[in-house]
């Protein structure tokens, strides 16, 4: 195997400043390989929130990348490019924006060719001329790269009812009466269109063939008394229109719930729950509504389905016991992967990310806990394994520490699956700080891979710990219980067990401080309300901070009914909400903020400072301009670890 190297800037040997190393964005990321695995597109940093999409020759030797188009960040970012031919991008651009005084997320999709220019914005449904009615959020999503020749697209999207004035000038006519959600074929250099969905006002997803075919509609009911979160799924024989029954799947994802069709197979692959934990199942779509268990683990829920070429085929299952895996159902694809392993050991995760249209190029990503990855280029018919890209070349040449899978016991004897990363060097956490990290969703998880942020901290002499506590996500339906917000106090106290843990490890008990983003930032604060003694610095990105202002933020939105049941009831409302258990706080509080945070409103935050420094507690407060959830700025988030750091430190001293 041979092995070539995009030229890249930034790949420097000795980083000085490890906060900002640490806290810049990913390099490359979004990578595509385009139709006829000659190019290379991928998204690339700029100042801010900026991004600029990269495009790279590969043939005949990898060519040092050229930008084709960029966007300041300010407000609107790129998320995602991908090829609708050989020589066409298209590219999902996102911005927060206020709408009636509310923080939301609006997307649209943009045209622009390889080298760039021709740029076209691929606009809403809408026809007819005059003022839209209704606001549309959403620029459309694709659902098949290759419906039927080079730049065409297939896109799911919302049709909006528009006026028009009438021929007297005299008030206005219902120009464009249909709404609800439809399907589109649309050509990516001349926008036109054709519809090939009639929009329905209660479809919430269309899943394609990969040849240009709809073959699965999902409704959820608009009506106000329907059931909560109640998806119905059906499907079209190959040679017919006619929508038939293929599921119902409730909100507790009990159902076969369809991701991908095989055409060739005439089959849809979904997940169900087997024993409470999602697995992945096969269902004929010729009437006969055979299904086939396809893959389940007996610890941890599937999460999906593994991917490549233009027309998605399923070639495994995705699932994370320590770390992802995919169990492959291509066998070639699997002997390949096999392969690749061995010829890059010191990167163990190893995946297909995409290939050319005959499957002969594949673009792989490989990584560890201790390198955020590098893209390449196998063809396998020259058997060569070009290395393209780092994620993070300026973190290449430094020692990260190791992350290593543990268990440690809940009060009540349960054992909590976690993570731990330690120093560069050392072995064990005797005598270390600790920083304790939650994460958010709260139905997520962490897993066994490259975390920038746990590994700042480790850098800096931390042991870090990463629990995946009950209310976590991927452990099947018993593990998540009600949830982590209803069912706080299970979920609280197994993230404070393992700081107790540690401790008995020999861990600094007077050095321990929590940090954590979004649910991650409402554990660090609810920590404090359970046990006030125990950490002695507290720091909260993006934190919920109230329950009962976190369903009134979403009244009358379309949220708010789920909102409103996923909080639900009862005394947990405010026993259960760090703003409302202020005095009991011992440890200073530290927090971040956006204030076009479309996840959790910066009201939370502000509402927690007041709250605090009125109860004569200590907390500081960084609101960020014009910036949301995420925070996706290397410069905000080198700040925010330089002063979380210091806030630590600081904190410890005083003890």
């Amino acid at each position: 195997m041979s092995t070539n190297l995009l030229a890249q800037s930034g790949e420097t040997a000795q980083p000085v400043d490890m906060a900002e190393q640490f806290g810049a964005r990913e390099m490359v990321t979004n990578a595509s390989l385009s139709p006829d695995g000659t190019k290379l597109v991928y998204l690339s940093p700029t100042r801010g929130q900026g991004v600029a999409v990269m495009v790279a020759d590969l043939v005949p030797t990898p060519q040092a990348p050229r930008g084709v188009f960029r966007v300041d960040g300010e407000p609107e970012r790129i998320e995602s490019c991908h090829w609708s031919g050989n020589d066409r991008l298209v590219c999902m651009l996102i911005a927060s924006v206020m709408v009636e005084g509310r923080p939301l997320y609006a997307s649209r999709l943009i045209a622009v060719d390889a080298a760039g220019g021709e740029v076209k914005v691929i606009n809403v449904r809408k026809g007819g001329t005059g003022m839209r009615l209704g606001v549309a959020l959403s620029g459309g999503n694709v659902i098949d790269w290759n419906p039927s020749e080079d730049g065409n697209i297939l896109m799911v999207r919302e049709y909006i009812p528009q006026e028009a004035v009438s021929s007297s000038g005299s008030g206005t006519l219902i120009a464009q009466k249909k709404s609800g959600t439809g399907v589109d074929l649309v050509d990516t250099r001349t926008l036109r269109s054709k519809v090939v969905e009639q929009p329905d006002i209660e479809a919430m997803e269309f899943i394609s063939d990969g040849y240009g075919r709809v073959r699965i509609k999902g409704t959820m009911s608009s009506r106000e008394n329907a059931e909560l979160g109640l998806r119905r799924y059906y499907y079209r024989k190959p040679d017919s229109k006619d929508w038939l029954p293929l599921s119902t799947v409730d909100k507790d994802r009990q159902g076969f719930d369809p991701y991908a069709v095989d055409p060739k197979l005439n089959v849809v692959y979904g997940l169900n729950r087997v024993d409470g934990r999602l697995a992945a199942f096969r269902r004929s779509l010729d009437g006969s509504d055979s299904e086939t268990l396809v893959f389940a683990h007996p610890q941890v829920d599937v999460s999906g389905f593994a991917r490549i070429g233009r027309r998605g085929r399923v070639i495994g299952v995705r699932y994370t016991t320590d770390a992802g895996e995919i169990h492959y159902i291509d066998p070639d694809v699997q002997k390949m992967v096999d392969q690749l392993a061995k010829a890059i050991p010191h990167l163990p995760i190893v995946e297909v990310v995409e290939s050319s249209e005959d499957e002969r190029k594949m673009l792989i990503w490989a990584g560890s806990d201790t390198n955020a990855g590098r893209f390449f280029l196998f063809d396998r018919d020259a058997k060569t394994l070009a290395n393209l890209l780092a994620m993070r070349p300026g973190l290449e040449q430094v020692a990260l520490g190791k992350m290593e899978s543990i268990t440690y016991p809940a009060r009540d004897g349960t054992q909590i699956p976690a993570y731990l990363t330690l120093p560069p060097g050392k072995t064990s956490a005797a005598g270390l700080p600790v920083v304790v990290m939650p994460h958010g969703g709260p139905q997520s998880r962490d897993s066994w891979g490259f975390d920038w942020l746990p590994q700042f901290f480790a850098q800096r002499g931390y042991a870090v710990l990463q629990p995946n506590f009950r209310g976590s996500a991927g452990y099947g339906q018993s593990w998540l219980k009600r949830n982590a917000f209803q069912d706080w106090q299970i979920a609280i106290a197994d993230i404070n067990d393992g700081a107790h843990w540690l401790a008995k490890q020999g861990a600094d008990a007077k050095r321990m401080a929590i940090f954590g983003w979004s649910y991650g930032g409402y554990a660090a604060l609810q920590s404090n309300v359970l046990e006030p003694d125990l950490f002695k610095a507290v720091v909260a990105v993006a934190p919920v901070t109230d329950l009962a202002l976190l369903r009134s933020d979403s009244y009358g939105w379309g949220d708010y009914a789920y909102v409103r049941d996923f909080l639900g009831e009862g005394k947990h409302i405010k026993e259960g909400s760090p703003a409302q258990n202020a005095a009991a706080f011992k440890a200073p509080v530290l927090m971040f903020h956006g204030d076009i945070d479309r996840n959790v409103d910066v009201g939370h935050a502000k509402l927690m400072d007041a709250k605090l420094k009125d109860a004569g507690r200590s907390s500081e407060l960084h609101i960020y301009k014009n910036r949301d959830h995420y925070l996706e700025d290397g410069a905000i988030r080198a700040e925010l670890l330089r002063t979380s750091a210091a806030f630590m430190e600081k904190a410890f001293a005083g003890q």
